[in-house]
């Protein structure tokens, strides 16, 4: 093998990487995210069936810290599924902490509309109440941007307690 087809041979490879890697990229950070949308899917779909279960409310919030909910910030910092036994929607001391989620990575953001973003509350029937009663429907919507990449996916919650996944346009971002 002579030293031009050795040159030529590494162009050829590194067009390759330069074509490949920002897509392998992209396609990386759009399953995180497609990971993430799916990991409060389930944890809704939990929550529900706990509350079934125990037939006691159940309660999912934003956590920082995965054990106390917070009021600022949105679900990306992680959140908390807990047994609300006194229904008022705080982790409190003999109230059981049934499942932690980690925070989502750097890019993602991923925060709930009005009804829905604080906290998640199901009665012991499995509809979405708050902790006043009320109906509870609301969307959550992750996006990632970054370097012109936005992608969005939204858990719409129904009033029946059924969740379901789909995907948004990226101005539901903004």
């Amino acid at each position: 093998m002579t030293l031009v087809e050795q040159a030529a041979t590494l162009a050829v490879a590194a067009v390759v990487l330069a074509i490949g890697v920002p897509s392998f990229r992209r396609a990386t950070e759009t399953r995180q995210l497609d990971h993430a949308a799916m990991t409060m899917l389930a944890t809704l779909g939990l929550a529900r069936s706990e509350a079934i279960k125990r037939g006691s409310p159940v309660v999912l919030c934003k956590s920082a810290n995965g054990a106390a909910c917070s009021d600022s910030g949105g679900w990306e910092q992680g959140w908390i599924t807990f047994h609300d036994a006194n229904n008022n929607a705080l982790v409190e001391p003999g109230e059981e902490v049934i499942q932690k989620a980690q925070a989502l990575g750097p890019h993602v953001r991923f925060t709930g509309n009005l009804q829905v973003a604080r906290y998640i509350s199901f009665s012991s029937l499995g509809a979405p109440r708050t902790i006043g009663g009320a109906f509870q429907a609301g969307t959550l919507t992750a996006c990632q941007q970054r370097a012109g990449l936005t992608a969005v996916r939204q858990v719409t919650l129904s009033a029946t307690g059924r969740a379901r996944l789909g995907k948004a346009s990226a101005s539901e971002c903004l």
